[in-house]
């Protein structure tokens, strides 16, 4: 029964990577790519609170880190929006493409 729950969670988080890791790769709007690596945070907690509650030595630490993981997650889209907002007041566009140069 455990491992049945676990392997449908882990499914669940490998699939929700996969179309984040897809998005990130392949489309070129800098909001889509940031909805995307959040997208592949997200499997990662999924992972981590479902081996800590159904993997071979069941603790609290998966979940601690899962917290930790959402911290980061919650600071770098804070960050990463702010970045955008201000390249896309800069030069009218969001394509990544266009915001290759950091030097000015």
């Amino acid at each position: 029964m455990t491992v049945d729950l676990a392997s449908s969670y882990l499914t669940l988080a490998a699939i929700l990577f996969c179309i984040g890791l897809f998005g990130a790769l392949t489309k070129r709007n800098a909001v889509i790519v940031l909805l995307s690596i959040e997208l592949m945070l997200n499997a990662v907690n999924l992972n981590l609170v479902a081996l800590s509650k159904y993997g071979v030595v069941p603790s609290l630490t998966g979940q601690i880190f899962s917290l930790f993981t959402i911290t980061v997650a919650a600071a770098e889209a804070a960050i990463g929006v702010a970045i955008l907002i201000a390249l896309f007041r800069n030069r009218g566009t969001s394509d990544v493409k266009d915001m290759n140069e950091m030097k000015r």
